[in-house]
């Protein structure tokens, strides 16, 4: 299978609540999103014109709707967090609210979920992998390829 990979960067602030350590504290990441897709294209000699698993301009596009323009620069707090600690978020334009912890590995559920109805169907989801720092990454990989 072939495959093409775009990356995608954003700044976003969290909190995990109940952890025992400093993340329970709201803090932020600069993040690096690996966005892996490929072509359902059962030819292994070649794809057929243009030539592309997607275009990469598309790709990013979907990727800028669904997720960067979304995240970035956004405050993601689960409703247990907000729960127990008061948070005045003023207007609240960056404020968005789980039902679950803002963790990395969640939150490349939460991409995995919104990408996947954006792709069409001649392409698909392979691997996601969510750098949260520069030395550590989340990765989710769709085993049913």
């Amino acid at each position: 299978m072939i495959s093409v990979t775009k990356i995608f960067r954003f700044e976003m602030g969290h909190a995990i609540d109940e952890y025992d350590g400093m993340c329970k504290y709201i803090h932020g990441h600069s993040y690096v999103l690996h966005v892996t897709v490929g072509a359902i294209e059962k030819n292994e000699s070649h794809l057929p014109p243009p030539g592309f698993v997607i275009d990469f301009k598309d790709l990013k596009r979907i990727v800028n709707e669904k997720i960067i323009q979304r995240l970035d620069h956004a405050l993601v707090l689960s409703e247990q967090y907000l729960k127990k600690h008061a948070y005045n978020s003023g207007d609240g334009q960056n404020l968005i609210t789980w039902p679950y912890e803002p963790s990395a590995e969640n939150i490349l559920f939460f991409i995995r979920h919104e990408l996947q109805d954006s792709l069409s169907n001649n392409y698909h989801l392979i691997r996601l992998r969510l750098w949260e720092t520069s030395d550590s990454f989340a990765e989710w990989e769709n085993k049913q390829q």
